[in-house]
């Protein structure tokens, strides 16, 4: 950053508004409550019923791990789970699995979405993207790349089918068998318009997040709202880049600010302000989580 965007970056600190992280710390808490929701919709074709209270704290504990390793989350929520409730921990490892797959779908929507609205703003961006990421110096095409990591997938699910089969009556067999099955969860859920509500609810829910975050920052102020949408779907490649998104977020989310007249100073500032916040909701609740999970389980027995 050059010295100017240094100084508006701390001069946009000095004038946000913090007690906005209420209202934050209260919407971030109600995305992972839908999240936890439509994940016991998912539980359920695996005749697994969990108190919506243990799949809420498991969920929570699950954003907290992913704040030190990414993607651990995935595997801490489904062994608290299923140590809570005594229920097997490999066939819902699949339903996070699904959940997961389901999202990237909605995010790939809401980009297509974002790109549609906002044609002339975003697709520049998301062409420099691509350009980077699939086009080599000369800006021809790198097929290798495409080829390597479609190679990779297709190997892997033949390499499952064919261990699975072999291996059926194994240990490691039945383990592969259960999270295929919980995979399958997806398409046999009864109540799939509850489904679609729960996922709209999480994803207005962190539309919202950014939006408050607009509101804290006066430079913000005159922003258009549907900028909320490019934030999110370009900043989630942040959140998965690294641990809990730190570094990567505010750099990523100033570069989109940038397209909508937004210095890089202050946009760094608010990635790192929205950072701070949707990390500051993961580990306070994720804390309580802990321990409380123990304590509403003693009192339940």
């Amino acid at each position: 950053m050059s010295a100017e965007d240094k100084a508006g970056m701390y001069e946009a600190f000095k004038h946000v508004r913090f007690w906005w992280s209420v209202p934050v710390l209260i919407v971030g808490f109600f995305s992972h409550f839908f999240r936890a929701l439509r994940w016991k919709l998912l539980l359920r074709p695996l005749d697994i019923f969990p108190r919506t209270a243990n799949v809420t704290f498991a969920v929570l504990i699950g954003y907290l791990a992913n704040t030190l390793i990414p993607r651990l989350g995935e595997v801490a929520k489904c062994t608290v789970l299923a140590k809570y409730e005594k229920v097997p921990a490999d066939k819902m490892v699949g339903t996070v699995i699904a959940e997961r797959a389901f999202d990237l779908v909605c995010l790939t929507i809401i980009l297509l979405a974002t790109l549609a609205l906002q044609y002339d703003i975003i697709f520049p961006f998301a062409k420099n993207l691509y350009e980077k990421v699939f086009l080599d110096e000369e800006g021809s095409f790198i097929w290798s790349r495409v080829i390597i990591g479609l190679s990779i997938i297709i190997l892997g699910f033949i390499f499952l089918i064919k261990f699975t089969k072999t291996k059926k009556e194994s240990k490691i067999g039945k383990i592969i068998a259960n999270i295929m099955e919980g995979l399958k969860a997806i398409g046999k859920i009864k109540q799939k318009g509850l489904f679609f509500l729960y996922t709209l609810l999480i994803w207005g829910s962190y539309t919202l997040m950014v939006v408050i975050g607009f509101w804290a920052m006066p430079e913000l102020e005159n922003i258009p709202i549907i900028a909320s949408l490019a934030v999110i779907t370009f900043g989630s490649v942040g959140m998965i880049a690294t641990p809990g998104g730190i570094g990567a977020y505010p750099i990523i989310v100033a570069q989109v600010l940038l397209l909508y007249g937004i210095s890089e100073g202050v946009g760094t500032a608010y990635g790192w302000v929205c950072w701070a916040a949707t990390t500051l909701v993961v580990l306070i609740l994720g804390v309580f989580s802990l321990i409380l999970l123990p304590v509403y389980n003693r009192n339940k027995k």
